[in-house]
């Protein structure tokens, strides 16, 4: 239950990141909901790997090259899934930035919900 709400919650901050910034586009809730599992899985799947392979690059810019990171998981997501467009990097920068604040607080929202 717990991953499902956060899911649906994922999806509707995909929304809300659609709605603030104008470089990112989601035509549907059902778009949403498919682009927060595809981001979920590339989180998951891939960006470990990244993180690996660019550790030199990420302890020289202090952590920073993380931010790269996240935003071509955000663009990847966007180039393989209809219904979720993303305008160039600083978009993806941009829309992965509030996406991961977004998930932060429905990470502790959640938490506190299911911890009652």
């Amino acid at each position: 239950m717990k991953l499902i709400l956060r899911w649906l919650l994922l999806a509707a901050a995909l929304l809300l990141v659609a709605y603030l910034y104008p470089g990112v586009t989601v035509t549907s809730f059902t778009a949403a909901m498919i682009a927060a599992l595809v981001l979920g899985l590339l989180n998951t799947i891939v960006r470990p790997l990244l993180v690996l392979l660019t550790l030199p690059v990420t302890l020289l810019t202090l952590g920073l090259f993380l931010f790269v990171i996240n935003a071509l998981m955000f663009w990847a997501a966007a180039g393989v899934i209809d219904g979720f467009a993303v305008k160039g990097f600083v978009a993806a920068l941009v829309g992965s930035l509030i996406y991961s604040l977004c998930g932060m607080v429905i990470d502790v929202a959640v938490e506190r919900l299911f911890n009652r």
